[in-house]
């Protein structure tokens, strides 16, 4: 190939590039959840791991051009959303008691769910020592969990696991992402105080046996 062939071709390769970049800003603009790269793949018939330098280099560029939103992939595709610097100006946006938070109840489910799935509600239930059925029903209307498969054992039972929504909410690509259980776990000296502390209680207070989520 003569050397004016190659620079065409290298200016043709960079327009059509340029294509694709313009091509993926617009399509998320107007999709609702993380588009995967194997759909870009497919729609501008190029191989996954282009369509994954392209974006990558596109998340490099708004990161250094300081914009009030950012390309991120995120539940295993990417998606444009507000930077975090900004948050304090989105939250006065959005209507106060627009989003509920998720009761004290429903967070220590849910972190069950994400650590443990699959896993049935009984055995959620086990772990916490309460009944968990109206907890693990909000958490699956707000789209947090699903059933994602059931027990071979007997009875079959359901089993829960979280959602891309989930993954979402947490800024991960993966359940992966989620920090390892150790950097939660107290020390002997917190945990013998917890315990000195829990025996005084046991004496004076008896403890409900179930919870509202």
């Amino acid at each position: 190939m003569s050397e004016e062939k190659a620079k065409l071709k290298m200016i043709s390769d960079i327009d059509a590039e340029a294509h694709i970049r313009r091509a993926i800003e617009a399509i998320l603009m107007v999709a609702i959840d993380p588009v995967p790269p194997s759909i870009f793949a497919q729609l501008f018939e190029v191989q996954v791991d282009e369509i994954e330098r392209i974006c990558n280099s596109m998340v490099d560029h708004y990161t250094e051009a300081e914009l009030g939103f950012s390309l991120i992939r995120i539940a295993g595709g990417y998606r444009f959303q507000s930077n975090p610097e900004q948050a304090q100006w989105v939250e006065r946006f959005i209507l106060e008691g627009q989003s509920r938070r998720l009761t004290a109840a429903a967070m220590e489910t849910l972190a069950i769910v994400a650590y443990k799935q699959p896993i049935s509600r009984a055995q959620v239930s086990a772990i916490r020592g309460v009944d968990v059925e109206g907890v693990m029903r909000n958490l699956q209307q707000r789209g947090l969990i699903d059933e994602v498969s059931r027990d071979t054992g007997p009875g079959n039972a359901v089993l829960y696991g979280t959602t891309q929504e989930f993954l979402e909410r947490m800024g991960i690509d993966s359940v992966a992402g989620l920090p390892p259980l150790g950097e939660f776990v107290p020390g002997p000296e917190v945990v013998e105080a917890l315990e000195r502390s829990l025996r005084v209680v046991a004496d004076e207070v008896t403890i409900p046996a179930t919870e509202e989520g």
